[in-house]
This record gives C-alpha cells, structure tokens and sequence, in this order.
C-alpha cells in the first residue's frame, strides 16, 4: 500500500461489512492525502462539535436518536441507558442503522434524518459521544459500525502528506470519520445499542450526567415514550394536550401545546444545504400544572434546540423548538428565519394560556419584560404579550369571555357595585396587587379610584346606589382622590365632593342651618366614609367647619347687616367649645365695638387681657360692644379671635421680595435674614413665618411685663424657633425668627437694645454690658450669648470692632486671643472699612498705624510695635484691622553674624523631633551662631529659604522652633524641641509619644 492514500486499515477479512465502511474510508483518506487542509477542517468541525457541553447533551442526544428511530418505524420509543463498569450502553427501540445513516455519522455535516417528524438537527449530535470516548460503536440488528481514534491515527499515519500536520496536532485526529464494521447485536427487546468505552477518568462525570437527567427531557421528545437510566424509569403519557410525566414515584402533569409548519424558501435562503433540505418547523411548550390544575411556572429556563442550549428563555413555561442555532449550537442565530419562529411560538404560548381554566393564576403565566436581557428572549416575551392581548382567555364579573385588551379592573375596590358601568369588569380575585403589572402587560385597563371616580361623574342613580359605592370605596387609601365623589343632596341636586357637606342630625334644628345656606346629603346616601372625607355632622361644630361660613366671616365687616351672622357664629362656638387659635379665619368675624363701630374680631382687644395691659391705650385696637360681653363669655370672644394676649401670624413660603405681612419693619427683617445667607441672585423662600404681631404697639415702660408674656408657655417657642429658609439650590438654613430679631433689634430691655447686651460668654468678656434681666427672658429677647452668635449678624460685626476699639474697656487676653481673625474669617465676603483703632492689649489701644499683623513668630524681636495675632489669615486681618503686616515694616532683613553649618539630618534627635511635627527630617542645612543677629538685632533663630539660623547659646528651643516653623507645625515646636534636648532619650521619648 506504500504512500497510497487508500491504505485500508485494522478490517477483520472474515467481519461483515452491510455499510459499506471500507468505501468510505478509501474516499476520506484520498481526499485527506490530496488535501491537508481537508483532514485539519474535519479535525477541526469534530472538535467544535464534539468537546463541548458533553454534559447537558450527551444523555439528550442519545435520546433524540432514539426518539427519531422510533417515529420512523412507527412505534412507541424506549431507551434504556445503563453504565456497566466504564461502558455506557444506550438501547432503543425503532428504525436501525442503514448505510444512509452511516454516511451520515461519517460526513459528521450531513444527515440522515430527513423527514418532518425527525427531533434531530444537522446529524452533528452524535459527535458529542467522543467527549467521552475514543471507540464508539453502534450495533444494531442491521449490522454494526465502530469507530476509533486510535485506528484512525494508524491510518493516517501511513499518508506522508499529513505527517506534518499529525505531529502540529499531536497524534489528534477526527475519531468520527473513518467507520469500521462491528460485530454484535443489540439486546434483547431493542433495535439498536450504541456501545461507549468510557474514556479513563470519565466514568464519575458520565455517571453524574446519567444522574442530573430531568424527567421533562421527554416533553421535547414526542416519540419517547419510556426512558430507563439504571434502575430509575422515567414514562411520558400523552394525553391530547396534556402529559403525564411518572419518574419512579413521582407523578407530574404538563399542559403542552405543539405547533409545526412549512418554513417559506426565503427563510432558509441564507441558512446552511442541510437546513434549506430541511423546511419544517415544529415547536413544544409545556408548563407544569399543580394537583389543583393551576399552573406552575418554568422560571430561570433555557431554550431547547431540541437539546439545551446557552439561549436564557424568561417565559415562563418549557420551550422546545427547531430554532436555528449558531454552529456551536449555544445561542440563536437571529435573522428572519429566527423572528418567524418567535411570531408562531409566541401563538402557540397564547393558546397554551387560552386552554387553561379561566383563574387569576393563569396570570402567573404573563412573561415580564426585563430590563435587560438576550435579544431573542426579549422578542419572543414582547410578541408573546402582543397575542395574549388579544387572546380571549378573561371571564368578566357577569360570566362573558373576552380578551384582555377588552377588559378592566379595579384598583383594590369591590367590582360588585360597578358592574353595569363598567364593560370588561373582572372580578375582585383579579384585584390583588401580585398581578397588577401581568395585568398591565397584557392590556388590560388598570381603573384606579381617580379615574374611578371621573367616570362615575356622569352615572345618574338612586341615593341608596350611592351608599353601595362609598362603602366598595370605604378602604381606599387615596384620601385625595376621594375628594371628588359625586354625592346626593336632599334637594335632589348631585354635588362633587362631601367635603362642606352636612350629615343629616336630628340634635341640630333644621332653623339653625337654614340662614346660612348650607347643603345636606340625603339620608339614603349616608355612609361613614363621607364624615371621612370631610362630610360633617350637622352640629355646631360640623357647621363651623364650613367653607362657606368661613366666606361669610371673611366678608362680614363689608357686609350691610353682619349682626345676625355675628349672632349666628358666636352661638355657634359658644356650643362647639371651639378653642383658641384652632379656627384662625374666626378672628375676620365682624363684631360691633363700644364706640358703635364694626371691628373684625382680631382687631379687638378683652378689656381686661394681658395685651390690653402693656399696649398703648390709644392703639389702633377697638374694644367690644358692652352689650356683647354680656351675652357671651370672654372666652367665647377669644374663640373667635379676639385679643386676650398677643396674637400669631403664620404664613407659608414668603417670598421676602414681594411679601407683605403687614408686621412692623418687616422688610428690615427680611434684609436681616438675606445677609444671613449665602449669596445668589435668585431670593430665598421662608418655609413658614410664625411671628408675634404689634410688637411696636408696646409701651416702652410695660416691655418687662411684655416679655414675661412672650416667655409663657403659649408663646415662647414662637420668639425662639428659627425660620427656615429654603435656596434656590435646595438648601435649608435657619435662620432667627422675625420676633426675636424684632426683640432683639429694639430698646426692650431697659432701653437697650439687646444685641447691644451680653451674657456672661467668656469669648465677650468685657465687650458687652450685662443684660438687666434674668438668664431665661435675656434668651427671650436675644442678648449676645458668645463671639459665634456676633459673628453670625454681619449687621453686628462693625459694632463689635467698634467695642474692641473703645479705651474705656477691658477685655481678657483669653477673650482677645484670636478674636480678630475669627472676626475676619467671618466677614471676608463683605467689605467692611477699616478700624483707625486697634486692641493690643487688655487694657490697650492704638491707633492701626501703629501696631502690625504679625504673620511669623520669628519677626517679633525685629518690631518696635505692638502686634495684632494674624491666626492664620494675616492679609485679612490686616484688612480687617487697618494694620501693617509685621513683615512689611521688618523689610528683609540680613542675617549679619556668621556661624557653622550642619545638615539637618546630622542634628541629634532630628529623626523623632520632626516625626513630632508629622514629617520627614528637612533636606537643608542649619547654621549655629555664637551668638546671631539679623539687621543688627539679637534673635535666637531665623529662617531663611535653604537654611536655618540658630543662636547656639538657645540651645535645643531655637532648635526646636526653627524645626517645626520649617515643617509648617508649629503647634508642635515645644514637642520637636524636647526631642532635640534629649537626644539620648529617642526611644523612651517615642514610647512616650505613642500614648498620644
């Protein structure tokens, strides 16, 4: 045979050879010796085909062949798979191996399975056996065929031609296309057996494959009746649309619609030869029903190909169908042909929902769009949606099938009452709210009570129909939405809304309602739901809450006659015992004063209130008719708003730019709060101002007397709780109410004003006189509680410095310390003027021409001034201040001694001294004087850019100090010097360091 590529190779003479193996290995091997690239291309495909997922397809694949044998012979498959040892054996029963199918297994791209009814796709199946074995054999009463890899290597390598290709590939070669002839049979009761030798280490995954088969692998196999894995056998009984799956014990039914076709010509025009050979479809889905009928929905499923693939399928139910696969046959390969498939299955989903019992489980079936997701599970769930939307598959209230698009439910509310108002009603069992968004999916009109209740503005029914909707509403949690109900009166009109309405109440005289003009609700209507809405019993009270009475009190004072209202109103609170402030439109009630003039309520003062005794007794306030105090309490009169004590204005989002409060120097206030805030051309919105009204109708001597008011119980948190005002950016600031920065602002407090007082604050000590008052009313009225409280009023800080400038105070060094850089930290958006005088001392002031800023500690022996501490913002102190900078008036000066220079890291205890001041030792140089000057004065050190100066005789103090000014800490220079005074104390020193 030397070099021919037709070497016949390992052929028992005496086996019998029915399929014709040695021709179609004569045939491969020559196309393989003429062309290398064709045996590396077969190599190649069986790899593709054959190496993968042999877990979730070898035990499918064998029983799709087995399925296919069945439904060509006609009889109802049986597969038996059995691992004896390291052999798994696979027995079926049906059609048995031909040549065709031979060629088929051999070419690995062609097929045999060409009829309508074949499971199979593209004969590439069966190469998934080679994941695990090298000699596959199938024996079947036809004959057998065997292949081998290790044959099939011997051939090859007799082909000189591939010799370079077989050692790049090391010895692999195609083990599927060079066939054999096989002695045996299958068993006894089967047709045909596939015989697999398990590969060496393979036999536990095998096993573990055999193991994870689900019973539902039958549902895709319409021809296998029987499956039996070891000991454990798995049945499928078909029942029209209905199949019984029975796995040893357990017994489960599926709901199962089937669809198959004619694939049109243009469809298959750019798949492979085997699918345009192929033009039929077919298609399974199934969903498991409960013992009750319900469904159970497939969750987390992947499509079946029919074998599984890679392709997530969010339906929730089992999809089986012939959908075109990429070559690695993990993922749909989209085109036309694959939306086709996804129109007839999405027809055959709707009609698999349409067969069930008419339930709101069948809801569950509703496939959910995802937010994100593969492109084909997303078509198939939106044209899924788009049948079921048209699918009859809903029963209404009244019995009558329809499609979703035609129907409706209610929003949570008893669809009893609605059932001649609404067409396509469903019932109250469709209401819960699990199945809302199923029910929005597929169109069905979701009525909440909004809408609801529009629709019922036009119905025109009896009173007692009225009261079967309030109470199908009664649980309704949108109060809003409610407020629109139709309601009948007893005049026979219908009214929008029961808000202002009265409840029908026998204790109330029916003269009492009659001159005011209101509207009651007919008796037959009645429900608890409308006193809920705001309906309100025909008592004095319900009366009052009225939103016409409250129109007729604001109107009274123009009225031509407001007695019998004043009369009519009055004996009404008198009856609800209506409090004080609890009806604030009360106060516009017209009432008749002593002098015969009419007065609203809130403009009236009780002769003997507390308001009454601290205002001016020729105030604008009228006093009432003596005649009325006769007739009603006191506090009767107060109920509706006349003055007891000081009266409270409230009022939402003010705008400051346009408002008018009618409050005294309200806009000064308003300037007040805007330069309290932050700067931005659009104006804030105050959130709510509660205010004390009159305050500027006080007596000058009563305002003790005044404030101890203001401090009770009733009005003390108005005065002290903040406003808040809200920016344009979204930003809530408070800042002080309009009563306490009216107080505050005003001679109250023995005719001092009392931001011009302060309290005992150490940080303005000395700075303000003591308020004449006791701690709690000095709050009230706003005296300065410390130097924050000042420097938040940017209105008080030129009053501030002008104190810190007056010679007859003293002020306590720990009270000036740092006080004017705070002062300018605070005002460094606003320009101030500068102060001519300035505080250097407690008992000490000059003029600011004659005191500097001191920015550097080392430039105070240079100054013959006294210094001002720059606390870390010496340019805005001296703005601030009027001073110089210390370093303006020192020059540069030159260091004028000479001395010897060091590194620093040479210093001893330099290394923990500058770990103190948290950072590494300095790179420059220090240079130690026998004595230093700079511009001829003594110093004991001074920096500049590359080295430091120290007088020698300071010793480890210069050092430490030129140390931390040179690492920017010095707050740390007393800890840097005592590291560089005990040098041979370092590692006690940072033991030490490390209780910090």
């Amino acid at each position: 045979m030397a070099s021919s590529a037709t070497a016949d190779v390992a052929t028992a003479p005496d086996l019998p050879d029915p399929f014709g193996t040695e021709a179609i290995r004569r045939r491969v091997l020559d196309a393989w010796a003429a062309s290398p690239a064709r045996f590396r291309e077969d190599a190649n495909a069986e790899e593709d085909y054959a190496l993968g997922g042999y877990r979730d397809r070898l035990v499918v694949e064998l029983a799709q062949n087995a399925a296919d044998a069945a439904s060509r012979a006609g009889v109802a498959g049986a597969l038996r798979l059995d691992l004896d040892g390291d052999v798994l054996r696979a027995a079926n029963v049906g059609e048995p191996l031909d040549s065709a199918g031979v060629q088929a297994l051999a070419t690995l791209r062609a097929s045999a399975k060409r009829d309508a009814g074949s499971v199979g796709r593209f004969g590439v199946g069966f190469a998934a056996v080679l994941a695990v074995t090298d000699e596959p054999e199938i024996r079947s009463t036809s004959g057998g065929v065997r292949f081998s890899r290790s044959a099939t290597t011997a051939a090859v390598a007799e082909l000189p031609s591939l010799a370079e290709e077989l050692t790049r590939r090391d010895g692999h070669v195609p083990a599927l296309r060079l066939p054999w002839p096989a002695s045996g049979g299958p068993p006894d009761g089967y047709d045909t057996e596939v015989w697999l030798p398990i590969r060496a280490g393979m036999v536990a995954a095998v096993r573990a494959a055999l193991a994870e088969v689900e019973a539902e692998l039958l549902l895709g196999l319409p021809g296998l009746h029987r499956l039996q894995i070891g000991e454990r056998v798995i049945t499928c009984d078909w029942q029209q649309d209905r199949a019984r799956l029975v796995d040893a014990q357990a017994s489960r039914v599926w709901r199962v619609a089937r669809a198959d076709g004619t694939i049109p010509a243009d469809l298959l025009a750019d798949r492979p030869t085997e699918e345009r050979e192929r033009d039929r479809w077919s298609l399974t889905l199934a969903v498991p029903l409960s013992a009750t009928g319900t469904p159970e929905p497939v969750r987390g499923g992947v499509l079946h190909a029919p074998t599984p693939s890679a392709e997530p399928i969010t339906l929730p139910a089992r999809l089986i169908a012939t959908v075109p696969l990429d070559p690695d046959r993990r993922h749909v390969a989209a085109g036309p042909l694959a939306d086709f498939l996804v129109e007839r299955a999405a027809a055959a989903y709707a009609a698999l929902v349409a067969g069930l019992p008419t339930d709101p489980s069948t809801l569950a079936l509703v496939p959910q769009r995802q937010l994100a997701g593969a492109a084909f599970d997303a078509a198939l769930v939106e044209a899924s949606l788009a049948e079921l939307r048209h699918t009859t598959l809903l029963t209404t209230v009244d019995g009558v099938r329809i499609a979703p698009e035609a129907g409706c439910v209610l929003d949570g509310i008893d669809p009893e009452p609605f059932v001649d108002v609404l067409d396509g009603l469903l019932p109250v069992d469709w209401e819960s709210p699990q199945w809302t968004s199923a029910l929005r999916a597929i169109g069905v009109r979701q009525i909440g009570v909004t809408e609801l209740i529009d629709l019922l503005s036009t119905v025109d029914r009896p009173a007692f129909w009225w009261r079967s909707v309030y109470a199908a509403l009664a649980e309704t949690p949108d109060r809003d939405a409610l407020e629109g109900l139709p309601v009948p009166l007893v005049d026979g009109r219908t009214v929008t809304g029961p808000r202002g309405l009265l409840l029908p109440d026998p204790e109330l005289p029916a003269e009492a309602l009659e001159p005011l003009g209101l509207r009651a609700i007919d008796p037959d209507a009645v429900h608890p739901l409308l006193e809920r809405l705001g309906a309100q019993p025909a008592t004095a009270r319900g009366v009052l809450t009225d939103d016409r009475i409250a129109a007729q009190v604001e109107d009274s004072i123009d009225s031509d006659d407001p007695e019998p209202l004043a009369e009519a109103v009055l004996a009404l609170v008198a009856a609800a015992g209506i409090g004080v402030d609890e009806l604030p439109w009360l106060a516009q009630l017209a009432l008749p004063g002593e002098d015969g003039e009419w007065y609203p309520a809130g403009e009236m003062l009780l002769p003997d209130g507390e308001l009454a005794a601290v205002v001016d007794p020729d105030g604008p306030f009228g006093r009432p008719d003596p005649a009325l105090l006769q007739r009603f309490e006191a506090r009767t009169l107060e109920s509706v708003g006349v003055l007891q004590g000081f009266a409270v204005l409230r009022a939402t989002d003010v705008d400051p730019a346009t408002a008018d409060l009618e409050l005294d120097a309200e806009s000064e206030w308003y300037d007040a709060v805007h330069d309290r805030l932050p700067p931005s051309d659009i104006p804030p919105v105050l959130v709510e101002v509660v205010a004390v009204r009159d305050l500027e109708l006080v007596r000058a001597d009563a305002w003790l007397t005044a404030l101890r008011l203001l401090g009770g119980p009733r009005l003390r948190a108005v005065v002290l709780a903040p406003t808040v005002a809200l920016l344009a950016d979204g930003r809530r600031i408070e800042v002080p109410s309009y009563t306490q920065w009216w107080l505050r602002t005003h001679p109250v407090l023995a005719g001092q004003r009392p931001d011009r007082l302060g309290s005992d604050a150490d940080d303005l000590a000395g700075l303000y006189d003591p308020a004449p008052v006791d701690a709690e009313l000095a709050e009230l009225a706003g005296v300065r509680t410390g130097l924050a409280d000042v420097l938040t009023d940017i209105e008080a800080i030129p009053d501030l410095l002008d104190r810190l400038a007056d010679p007859s105070r003293t002020v306590p060094a720990d009270a000036l310390r740092g006080i004017y850089s705070r002062i300018a930290v605070a005002a460094r958006e606003f320009e101030l003027e500068p102060a001519d005088f300035v505080r250097v001392g407690p008992a000490l002031v000059v003029p600011s021409a004659d005191a500097a800023v001191l920015e550097a500690p080392y430039l105070l022996p240079l100054l013959t001034v006294p210094t001002v501490p720059a606390g870390g913002v010496p340019d805005e102190v001296a703005a601030l201040t009027g001073c110089p900078l210390a370093s303006d008036l020192v020059g540069a000066p030159v260091v004028t001694s000479t001395g010897s220079s060091r590194r620093w890291a040479d210093i001893p205890g330099v290394e923990l001294a500058a770990r103190r001041c948290g950072d590494a030792v300095p790179t420059g140089e220090v240079e130690v004087h026998s004595g230093l000057t700079v511009g001829g004065v003594a110093v004991r050190w001074w920096p500049e850019p590359s080295v430091d100066h120290v007088d020698g005789a300071a010793g480890a103090a210069a050092l430490g100090r030129a140390l931390a000014w040179r690492l920017g800490r010095w707050d740390r220079r007393a800890a840097a010097a005592e590291a560089l005074a005990e040098p041979d104390r370092q590692a006690e020193l940072a033991a030490e360091d490390t209780c910090e």
